[in-house]
């Protein structure tokens, strides 16, 4: 967030963006703008969603799969995410076969041939084909077979059809230079450690585990008791008030803390899902802002809103807005405002509020912005 939003952003430079957070969470909602968009447009205004498409679709530079959720991914990280293939299929192979019966294989041969000899396919095309020869997508979800190739590796998603994946062969997506070299599960542990520790700058082993989920704490625990010499041990205080956390972090990090630039003073609104909140309870540490999306919250029960968006200014949580794109009326539609503790609406802090939802609005794709009678709280 320290980077002018301002600068001109190339798809080279979008993609060592993506690479320095290390992924971006995808999510069909679309409140204003599905989340992947959201997250990236909030670092650089001049972010344009066909560099991603190319980088995703075209070129195969960026791959989608799970960290902790379907996130889009460098594709130089590739073969690390092989053992994350042989831990899935570990865990849902027997799982699946007792849960579809004695046609799982066959049935699932065949699912992985017709795309061998036909090419890329989304899941209704295939259920449309079996449901007229009366096959085996009669009795069967027709998309687990495609599900579980996906998360173990066979496949791979090749674009997105109103959100619905396409699936192709994960030879025939990603170019050969990143399914090689192979490493070692010792190599593996080693990078998935050291890039998320790299990311997060200070973090108890749960925390670097929990990063790319890739390794079990257990894991995350071993290598940092391995690594205690290229390592320091850093105690955060919590901007909450609770206990300050003992973490670790790679020696030299606080000294370096002094040449991290300062983010820009402008307002911005982040997406519910930005890696900068992912972890909820780090996020309540370090910023003393408790965020909770509430779409899975009964309506009685939300304290502020379906799809409610953080906003941000320079490095401070200053609350959260309650707004959709109206695509019918063409505007940005302002409810409501909560701004942290005794932060004030200030004239100062509103101009930079609805500078910046200015910016969004045009973002989506929509007029204007309309506010709410009484939307400032």
């Amino acid at each position: 967030m320290s980077q002018p939003p301002t600068r001109s952003l190339s798809k080279q430079h979008l993609l060592s963006l993506i690479e320095k957070l290390g992924f971006v969470q995808i999510d069909s909602i679309a409140t204003v703008e599905r989340a992947h968009h959201m997250i990236l447009f909030s670092r650089n205004q001049t972010y344009r969603r066909d560099h991603l498409r190319q980088l995703l679709e075209k070129e195969g530079e960026l791959f989608e799969h799970w960290t902790h959720d379907a996130s889009v991914i460098p594709s130089k990280f590739f073969r690390y995410w092989k053992h994350r293939f042989v831990r899935r299929e570990a865990v849902i192979g027997e799982r699946w076969r007792k849960w579809q019966g004695e046609d799982f294989d066959s049935a699932f041969e065949e699912t992985y041939q017709r795309i061998v000899e036909n090419g890329p396919i989304m899941a209704r095309e295939m259920k449309a084909e079996e449901h007229k020869s009366g096959g085996w997508w009669n009795w069967h979800p027709n998309k687990t077979a495609l599900e579980y190739y996906w998360h173990t590796g066979k496949l791979a998603i090749a674009g997105r059809v109103n959100f619905q994946k396409i699936y192709d062969l994960t030879e025939r997506v990603l170019p050969a230079r990143y399914h090689e070299p192979e490493v070692s599960h010792e190599e593996f542990i080693d990078w998935a450690c050291r890039s998320a520790l790299e990311r997060l700058g200070f973090a108890t082993s749960g925390e670097i585990a929990a990063f790319w989920a890739l390794v079990t704490p257990q894991e995350a625990k071993e290598w940092v008791d391995a690594h205690r010499g290229e390592l320091t041990d850093v105690v955060i205080q919590s901007a909450n008030g609770s206990r300050p956390r003992a973490a670790h972090s790679f020696a030299g990090f606080p000294e370096q803390l002094g040449d991290v630039p300062e983010p820009p003073r402008r307002v911005r609104v982040l997406s519910p899902f930005d890696p900068l909140l992912r972890d909820r309870n780090r996020a309540e540490r370090l910023f003393n802002f408790n965020y909770r999306i509430e779409i899975f919250v009964p309506e009685s029960q939300r304290q502020y809103g379906y799809y409610v968006f953080p906003l941000i200014e320079g490095d401070r949580m200053i609350g959260r807005i309650d707004m959709k794109a109206n695509r019918r009326t063409g505007s940005l539609d302002v409810r409501r405002l909560w701004l942290e503790g005794c932060l004030r609406a200030s004239a100062g802090r509103l101009e930079k509020l609805e500078a910046e939802l200015a910016r969004v609005a045009k973002f989506a794709g929509v007029e204007g912005v309309t506010y709410a009678d009484g939307w400032r709280g």
